[in-house]
């Protein structure tokens, strides 16, 4: 059985939600990722903050990414998976909440992430395809 543990991009970093989003970008540029995790102040996930989350909901709005906070920017309910869980588990939570990233946690703590390029390198081209038309398949225009 493949695991969320045997396809994620080992070494992720947190971002505290207590800092800014000028010290997110530049953790971002340092580790070549577009997105971090946010944590709370007990290191528990809050949110996941992406690099177009800091262009479109800060600096396009003319706000200071010097003053904003990553805790600022993490909306909803943020997803993840335990390294433990069957690759099939995997696709389905990125399928079911349309995400592209999905951080990895094991004994409570962030250990991994699993993006895009993660299911690209291990899974099949028929888990890419279904997985890609799921995550990108546009909601039905209402009448």
């Amino acid at each position: 059985m493949t695991t969320a543990g045997d396809i994620m991009h080992r070494g992720a970093r947190w971002i505290p939600a207590h800092e800014t989003l000028d010290r997110a970008a530049q953790l971002m540029r340092e580790l070549n990722v577009g997105a971090l995790p946010i944590s709370d102040e007990n290191e528990r996930l809050c949110g996941i903050l992406t690099d177009r989350d800091i262009v479109v909901g800060c600096v396009a709005l003319g706000h200071d990414p010097a003053r904003v906070t990553a805790g600022e920017m993490a909306h909803g309910t943020p997803r993840w998976i335990e390294a433990s869980a069957d690759v099939g588990d995997v696709l389905h939570e990125m399928q079911e909440h349309q995400i592209r990233r999905l951080p990895v946690i094991e004994n409570k703590r962030l250990v991994g992430m699993i993006s895009e390029a993660d299911l690209a390198r291990h899974l099949t081209e028929d888990q890419i395809a279904t997985w890609a038309e799921s995550v990108y398949a546009r909601t039905p225009a209402g009448p």
